[in-house]
């Protein structure tokens, strides 16, 4: 009953949204001005269509199983990463990330792993004031690879954090304390991790909070070198 109901709240979301972006398009050239709210629309309008879409698929993994093989953690980082370059550079806004993974190869859903680290990603950008960084580590973690994303935005509440310490968010949720974070894009990541097998959780900082995924090593990797 839980994911029908994102269902239909998602179809229904979707269609205004996909208009919103069409008439962002339609907008003749605007002064210097309007054109940066005509990108913001777009961009606004896409990240949340993205979102909806996300949503139907945790509709589908609820009927089958996702589809799993060895995949190159570093790549699928990448293209996360170059995803949201744009939103980062218009804030002034800077991403490093740093590889320390001796093990290359994960077995994951390229797809679902990519969309957990852009979920991560994006709500960082909320925390992030020109000229800060978000930082992206990918490390070995006992048998796992974990990939997390820094941010600095206000303490992760108890209750929350607690469920990202279980590996798994049960629903959507607004969480007060971060206004403009996506509490959907954890729901989402957990689901998501779920589906892969791998699993979701949060380091709270003092100044911020880590999310991150681990997802296990491939037993082909040294296939890979």
């Amino acid at each position: 009953m839980e994911v029908d109901g994102v269902l239909v709240a998602a179809h229904e979301l979707k269609e205004p949204l996909a208009v919103l972006r069409q008439l962002a398009f339609a907008l003749p050239e605007m002064e210097r001005a309007g054109e940066q709210i005509r990108r913001e629309m777009v961009e606004v309008s896409e990240r949340a269509i993205r979102q909806v879409n996300d949503l139907t698929k945790i509709h589908r993994l609820e009927k089958q199983e996702c589809e799993m093989g060895p995949v190159v953690v570093r790549v699928v980082c990448d293209e996360a990463t170059n995803e949201v370059m744009r939103l980062f550079d218009e804030k002034k806004q800077r991403i490093t990330v740093s590889y320390r993974n001796r093990a290359k190869i994960v077995t994951a859903n390229r797809e679902l792993l990519r969309s957990v680290i852009f979920n991560f990603l994006t709500n960082a950008i909320h925390y992030a004031d020109e000229g800060t960084e978000t930082q992206v580590s990918v490390m070995d973690s006992c048998g796992l690879v974990r990939v997390a994303v820094r941010d600095y935005g206000p303490m992760l509440p108890t209750d929350v954090w607690r469920e990202m310490r279980r590996g798994f968010i049960k629903q959507p949720t607004s969480i007060a304390m971060r206004p403009g974070s996506s509490g959907l894009g954890l729901y989402i990541a957990s689901r998501f991790s779920q589906a892969m097998r791998a699993r979701v959780g949060a380091v709270r900082h003092r100044d911020g909070t880590s999310f991150y995924v681990e997802v296990p090593v491939s037993k082909q990797m040294s296939l890979w070198g």
